[in-house]
């Protein structure tokens, strides 16, 4: 038996390493040539000391000394990976850098299989990566890719889930942009491209609460990979979400989240269409059309991807509404960084 450990860096960065059965997350790394903080092995200094955001493990008391790390500290998930041996897959925050422990960016080749033109202003593409069982993220993180023939890249979160045969990713088709350029005018089925991450720290939580997804444009493709993994691990905890766009051919993939409310009776969702012209049955920002039976009295974890005017706009509005979320997470973007 073997787990995989995603270990998220500060400056954004995701390694993942196997740890096997019996084998402590220190060792796993150094195994694997990760070289994140660890001084003593015995748990006594605490320089191995992260937090675990999700998964299980065995780590007792009588493992390491409370200098090290107190009671309070392990009872909110904090770890030492010298004597923290998984008994799931995790993952855990290393307050450090990923260069400072020698951990490299991954870089994935793969060759152009899908190529669709979802709207005016969207456009939908899959890469068949050369090495796919190395390619292992978080849904909802995000990689660099690369134009091809030029040395500049563009962040784009995958909108599949780690398991998929592609790396599937649907990203705003910019005027006169050079990735939308390729996308539209150049690029051919077998082309090769490549991509370096995963990186970022917006990617889905375990559901242990009410979850509020809100989606500004081709920020949904991150929540149509959290999505995807929902259905395959499954929601004990409702799932709502509100999709805005700015014009009605924005809206793109609404049969998928659809699809996904059909078949699983923990999921919502209604889009909503800023354009006063729009012929959308529901006009305005996504703040004007979350229930407030969703936001169940702050005990819930919210998610949001879109322009940083929309992150703006809901942050001031949780204030004016004097709502504190459990938790709140967001990616915000700019036109030429999805």
């Amino acid at each position: 038996m073997e787990y995989n450990i995603a270990l998220q860096f500060e400056d954004g960065v995701t390694g993942f390493i196997k740890c096997e059965a019996d084998e402590t997350v220190a060792e796993a790394a150094y195994r694997q040539k990760f070289n994140i903080p660890v001084d003593c092995l015995d748990g006594a200094c605490g320089t191995c000391r992260c937090h675990c955001e999700s998964g299980s493990y065995d780590m007792h008391p009588d493992m390491y000394i409370e200098d090290a790390l107190t009671e309070s500290e392990a009872e909110e998930g904090y770890v030492l990976t010298c004597q923290m041996i998984p008994e799931s897959d995790c993952v855990i925050k290393v307050p450090t850098s990923s260069e400072a422990c020698k951990v490299g960016k991954s870089v994935f080749k793969g060759k152009l299989q899908q190529l669709n033109v979802l709207s005016e202003s969207t456009i939908h593409f899959g890469v068949e990566v050369d090495n796919p069982d190395a390619l292992v993220f978080l849904p909802g993180q995000y990689v660099n890719v690369s134009i091809p023939d030029s040395n500049e890249t563009r962040s784009y979160s995958f909108s599949s889930i780690p398991s998929a045969n592609q790396a599937e990713f649907v990203v705003r088709n910019i005027p006169n942009g050079k990735m939308s350029t390729f996308l539209s005018d150049n690029a051919t089925i077998g082309q090769e491209i490549n991509f370096e991450g995963p990186f970022g720290s917006f990617y889905l939580r375990p559901l242990i609460r009410p979850t509020l997804f809100l989606a500004g444009g081709t920020g949904i493709a991150p929540f149509l990979s959290m999505l995807k993994s929902l259905e395959v691990s499954g929601a004990h905890h409702p799932v709502r979400m509100v999709y805005g766009v700015t014009n009605d051919f924005d809206l793109i993939e609404v049969e998928k989240l659809e699809e996904v409310k059909q078949n699983h009776p923990w999921f919502d969702y209604r889009t909503c269409v800023a354009n006063e012209d729009s012929i959308h049955e529901r006009k305005g920002y996504v703040t004007g059309h979350v229930d407030n039976e969703w936001l169940n009295n702050g005990d819930i974890d919210v998610y949001l991807c879109g322009p940083l005017a929309m992150v703006d706009a809901v942050s001031n509005w949780l204030d004016s509404i004097n709502l504190k979320p459990s938790n709140f997470y967001y990616e915000k973007f700019t036109p030429s960084e999805q």
